[in-house]
């Protein structure tokens, strides 16, 4: 009966974490589309060309982004982990049940540590950037050619059209970190106040 209480403030952070995720997506594909039009008019000249590829094109590419966010979402947070415990951790960690001084936390393993704070440093940022330009290019050449059956036309935008919104992912990318990051901040505050009044 304890646990009870509990049960609807899980509710809500499970709400929340998927409101935020679903609009991480959502703004990412409305940049993607505003990006990818332009790109295609500029290298096609073509209007409908452009708006077709603008359209399908950042369909495929928000799908493959989702994925390609959650699988760096586990890469980043579950490090030097294995079995229940990951599990349990990831889990909570996710859920942001864990408080901040224990999402930093460094445990021992066999000699090894790992924390929960999400690692941003140049070489992940780096690495993440890279996948995610190589599998946009793929995505890009596959659908420009789908829709225009010209090889040419479909390696000029799967070439050029991945480097300026890998750009844009960037920037996008980096927006979020500091917006959640933030909000991170305010809420720990808001707990340390409300925990010494």
């Amino acid at each position: 009966d304890g646990e009870r209480p509990h049960f609807p403030i899980m509710v809500r952070i499970l709400i929340n974490t998927a409101r935020r995720l679903a609009l991480k997506i959502a703004s990412y594909g409305v940049m993607h589309l505003i990006v990818a039009i332009l790109v295609a008019f500029a290298l096609t000249r073509d209007w409908r060309l452009a708006l077709a590829v603008g359209v399908v094109e950042p369909i495929f590419q928000t799908i493959a982004y989702s994925v390609h966010d959650r699988v760096w979402h586990r890469v980043e947070r579950r490090k030097m982990l294995s079995g229940v415990e990951e599990t349990a951790e990831a889990f909570t960690a996710r859920l942001e049940l864990m408080d901040a001084h224990e999402q930093n936390r460094a445990h021992n393993h066999h000699g090894h540590g790992h924390s929960h704070a999400l690692p941003r440093n140049l070489k992940q940022v780096a690495l993440k950037t890279v996948t995610y330009g190589v599998m946009h290019f793929a995505v890009a050449v596959l659908v420009a050619f789908a829709l225009t059956r010209d090889i040419r036309i479909a390696l000029a935008i799967g070439t050029i059209e991945p480097l300026v919104q890998t750009l844009f992912f960037t920037l996008h990318d980096r927006l979020w970190t500091r917006a959640e990051a933030k909000k991170a901040a305010r809420r720990a505050a808001a707990e340390a106040e409300g925990a010494s009044a």
